[in-house]
């Protein structure tokens, strides 16, 4: 239940031009600095997963793994996305919340 209001509100995000997504665009992201959430879709291949994790990890981001590619791009008014950065610090911050209120509530 958690999960979809953390998707609305990236699809609220990317309305307000506060998404990139994309492989190459969320990376470009990340190193500009312009970054300040990376959430990626659980069904990536491990290449894909090992690059983000060592990204986020470099450049001490928040990384988020959940859903799929397709529920990730629906999310955002897409077909498929495999990753999106959320480049506004409040966007980020509620949206990181609402993901960690998920996961406790999953447990």
């Amino acid at each position: 239940m958690k999960q979809n209001k953390a998707l609305s509100m990236l699809g609220l995000a990317k309305r307000a031009g506060k998404v990139v997504s994309g492989e190459f665009s969320v990376e470009k992201a990340v190193r500009s600095g312009k970054a300040y959430l990376v959430i990626v879709a659980e069904d990536v291949s491990a290449n894909t997963r090992k690059n983000f994790t060592d990204m986020c990890t470099y450049y001490k981001l928040p990384l988020i793994f959940t859903g799929t590619k397709e529920t990730l791009g629906h999310a955002i008014g897409c077909e498929f996305r495999a990753s999106v950065a959320v480049t506004d610090r409040g966007f980020a911050a509620s949206i990181e919340k609402s993901m960690q209120t998920s996961d406790e509530a999953s447990k």
